[in-house]
């Protein structure tokens, strides 16, 4: 192909189509997974991570969650509010910084969040699990790497 606008012969050996077709086949599964309680993938992971927090004793702010998810601000706003209405978190002005918000997790998000997060490691567990644990830690580093800012 020595006239083609394409750096690759096939598709499925340009490294970005294919963390997009792995990403896609993968967040699929997790969407189905959490259809049934009505939560988004994005809501998901707010509640996983206000988990973490709460677990490590740390206070978040919608900031905090927003740079630590690579979610945008917008999307994490708009999950939070309906978090918020769904009574799964709770909203609060921090303590250091008057103009961030804190977020904690109600009792009833903290259930959800425990209900939810086996749920998704499982799902976890048999997508990764199709590579071998040298092959998933390796893909991790790999990660590690690209995912810097």
């Amino acid at each position: 192909m020595a006239n083609s606008a394409f750096g690759f012969e096939r598709p499925e050996d340009s490294p970005g189509f294919l963390l997009w077709q792995t990403t896609i086949t993968w967040q699929r599964l997790i969407k189905k997974a959490l259809d049934v309680y009505d939560i988004s993938h994005a809501q998901f992971v707010i509640l996983a991570l206000l988990l973490w927090f709460t677990e490590s004793k740390q206070e978040p702010s919608q900031i905090v969650i927003a740079n630590l998810s690579k979610l945008d601000k917008m999307t994490v706003s708009k999950s939070l509010k309906k978090l918020a209405q769904q009574g799964l978190v709770k909203r609060t002005e921090h303590e250091q910084d008057t103009r961030a918000k804190s977020v904690h997790l109600t009792e009833k998000g903290r259930a959800l969040a425990l209900k939810l997060v086996p749920i998704v490691e499982k799902i976890d567990e048999q997508f990764f699990g199709a590579v071998n644990k040298t092959d998933q830690q390796a893909l991790i580093k790999v990660l590690n790497k690209l995912n810097i800012d």
